[in-house]
């Protein structure tokens, strides 16, 4: 069975780029999320095996997302991703327990190169 993967951006497109990536790749997108809070919700309900998760985004950002599923699992694997110039913010959310970071646009390469190092 594929890793199953929650998928977090406020933008469609870019959450679309994504699961095509990884699904091509054989894995399995088991949920999309526009904003944190959502992602939060869907990450009790699916317990996917890694998330990507976007920095900017409304209702609840991507760091205060991984901080919070970070308390509800301190195992969770989360990829934060972001556009370029957002170092700032890719420290802090490292420092908040991101395992990685992958930044836009997306090159397939590096988003697999991330996804399979955290999932073998």
């Amino acid at each position: 069975m594929g890793k199953r993967i929650l998928v977090v951006d406020d933008a469609a497109f870019m959450r679309m780029m994504l699961k095509d990536i990884l699904t091509k790749n054989g894995y399995e997108v088991v949920g999309e999320a526009p904003d944190g809070a959502k992602a939060v919700e869907l990450y009790q309900e699916l317990k996917p095996d890694l998330v990507t998760m976007d920095i900017t985004m409304p209702e609840m950002d991507g760091i205060q997302a991984l901080k919070e599923i970070k308390k509800i699992d301190p195992q969770a694997k989360v990829i934060m991703c972001s556009a370029m110039g957002q170092q700032a913010m890719v420290i802090e959310a490292i420092q908040a327990g991101a395992k990685d970071f992958i930044v836009k646009p997306f090159q397939a390469e590096r988003v697999l190169e991330a996804v399979r190092k955290l999932l073998g």
